[in-house]
C-alpha cells in the first residue's frame, strides 16, 4: 500500500462511550458563531480526535442525552485517515486526552455503511430510583431519590401496556420537533438492582424526554393506585396534560445501542494494515 492509498482510504471506527452527564450540557455540541457555546461530549471528543489527527474529525453520536443524563453505552462513528493504529489503540489514545468525567470503553472497525444514528436497530435506557430510606451523597447526582417504596408489581402491570408500534404523543415535552410521534418500544419493566428500583425501556428510537416523561407518569399513577386500563388511557389521550411529572436528568442513563451484525464487521477492501 503506497503512502497516497492510505491518505486516501479511511476507516469507520466505532465507539462504546461512557460519561457523566452532571457538568455537561448534553451530548451534541452547540455552536454559536462558530465556537461551542457550552461544555458537550460530542464536542470533548471532537477535540481529543482533533489532537491525534492533527485535524477536525467530524464524531456522529447515536442519539441526543440531555442536560445532566448519563451514558454507559452510548455509540458514536468517525473515519480516521490514521493508517498504522489499531481500532483498540484509540481507547488509551483518546482517554488520555479526555476528561475524566468521558471515557472510551470500546473502539472497533466497522462497515463503512455503519452510521451511529441512522443504523442503530434500538436504543436502551435505564433510570435509577431510590426508594425510601435516606440515600448516600455520593449516589444522588445519579438516581431520583423518592421517599416510598412503590408497587413493583403494578408499575410492570401498567409499563406492560408500552409495548410494539404506540403513538407516544402523551410523552413529548413541548419543543419537541419530531415529524412522527409513533414510536416500536420493544421492552419495558421494572426490576431491583440492590437498593435501586429500575425502570429499562428499549425502543427503536425516543422522543425528547420521553423516557422521563414516561418514568413520572407511571409513578404518579402508580401511587394513585392507578390499574393498567387507566395508564392505557393516558398513552391513547395525546395529552401531555394527562401525563406526570418529567423525572429529573439524573437518573437516566442511555445504556447501550444495538447495530446489525453485518454493520459490526469492517469492510475488508478498505482496511488499513496495523502491523
Amino acid at each position: 500500500m503506497t503512502t497516497t492509498d492510505s491518505v486516501l482510504l479511511q476507516r469507520n471506527i466505532l465507539l462504546r462511550i461512557s460519561y457523566d452527564g452532571t457538568h455537561f450540557h448534553g451530548w451534541q455540541k452547540q455552536l454559536h458563531h462558530g465556537k461551542e457555546s457550552f461544555r458537550t461530549v460530542q464536542g470533548e471528543i471532537e477535540r481529543a480526535l482533533a489532537l491525534l489527527h492533527k485535524h477536525p474529525v467530524e464524531l456522529f453520536g447515536s442519539g441526543r442525552t440531555d442536560a445532566g443524563v448519563h451514558a454507559c453505552g452510548q455509540a458514536a462513528h468517525f473515519f480516521t485517515d490514521i493508517a498504522r493504529i489499531k481500532p483498540e489503540s484509540f481507547i488509551p489514545a483518546l482517554n488520555s486526552a479526555l476528561p475524566k468525567d468521558v471515557r472510551i470503553m470500546e473502539a472497533s472497525h466497522v462497515s463503512d455503511n455503519l452510521h451511529a444514528r441512522f443504523s442503530a436497530r434500538s436504543r436502551t435506557y435505564r433510570y435509577f430510583i431510590h426508594c425510601g430510606k435516606t440515600a448516600f451523597a455520593h449516589q444522588l447526582p445519579y438516581c431520583w431519590h423518592i421517599r416510598r417504596e412503590p408497587d413493583i408489581n403494578l408499575l410492570n402491570k401498567m409499563a406492560s401496556v408500552l409495548s410494539g408500534e404506540l403513538d407516544c404523543t402523551t410523552f413529548s415535552a413541548a419543543g419537541d420537533q419530531s415529524k412522527s410521534k409513533s414510536r416500536y418500544i420493544y421492552t419495558a419493566r421494572f426490576f431491583t438492582d440492590r437498593e435501586f428500583l429500575v425502570f429499562e425501556i428499549s425502543a427503536n428510537a425516543f422522543l425528547w424526554r420521553m423516557v422521563r416523561s414516561i418514568t413520572g407518569t407511571l409513578l404518579r399513577y402508580e401511587q394513585q393506585n392507578g390499574t393498567k386500563e387507566d395508564f392505557e388511557a393516558v398513552l391513547r389521550s395525546k395529552d401531555r396534560r394527562n401525563a406526570g411529572e418529567t423525572a429529573p436528568p439524573q437518573g437516566l442513563f442511555l445504556w447501550s445501542i444495538d447495530y446489525p451484525q453485518q454493520l459490526l464487521k469492517a469492510n475488508e477492501t478498505n482496511s488499513f494494515c496495523t502491523s
